[in-house]
């Protein structure tokens, strides 16, 4: 089966709504000349994300995508896990913002969490899975450690960007610029394992 070829010269359907994610998504790609078409462009629905993990709801959105497409989709289930609260927002780190995706109040109720706290260490997750219209699905993690900062600082990227300071780095992914996040994200590390796997 020519999977490489399917991805490398045909479309690739990013399921996602976020506009953030699937820019850095295809920024990512674009080397590979993929052309990405977000879910919400084309009309797919967001599912129901119902999984108690980053893999399993990866797992329902991709293939969902792909389901509505019949072409070959890509899905992102992100989130940032804080130490000292259990892991949490994890799998919820977008509804904690709420329907206006406001990160800025996600973001305060963390730093109110963390009263009286003396542990900031918190992680990024990041699970892809590749979905063909088939059902065959395949998933990679990459996870990036850090710690919380507060007030947020810079206005680079999205989300959780701003409050994160990854490790050995002394800016928060807010204020970096894309191409020294691009390299050391959670998100690139899962899109490495992704390039080796189907496109070298």
């Amino acid at each position: 089966m020519e999977i490489k070829k399917r991805i490398i010269d045909g479309k690739l359907i990013i399921a996602s709504h976020n506009t953030g994610k699937v820019k850095e998504i295809s920024e990512i790609l674009k080397p590979f000349n993929i052309d990405c078409i977000s879910a919400k462009k084309v009309g797919i629905p967001e599912p129901h994300e119902n999984g108690s993990t980053f893999e399993e709801n990866s797992r329902i959105k991709a293939l969902s995508a792909s389901s509505h497409s019949r072409q070959i989709s890509l899905s992102d289930d992100s989130g940032l896990c804080v130490n000292a609260l259990g892991g949490e927002p994890g799998i919820f780190s977008a509804r904690w913002a709420g329907p206006d995706k406001d990160f800025s109040k996600a973001s305060r109720l963390i730093e109110e969490k963390l009263l009286n706290k003396n542990n900031f260490a918190a992680k990024f997750v990041c699970v892809l899975t590749l979905a063909w219209p088939d059902m065959y699905s395949e998933t990679f993690r990459g996870e990036v450690n850090g710690r919380l900062t507060f007030p947020p600082k810079g206005n680079n990227g999205f989300g959780y960007d701003p409050i994160f300071i990854p490790d050995g780095y002394d800016k928060t992914f807010g204020e970096m610029n894309e191409e020294t996040k691009d390299m050391i994200s959670h998100r690139s590390l899962a899109f490495s394992k992704l390039r080796k796997a189907y496109l070298t």
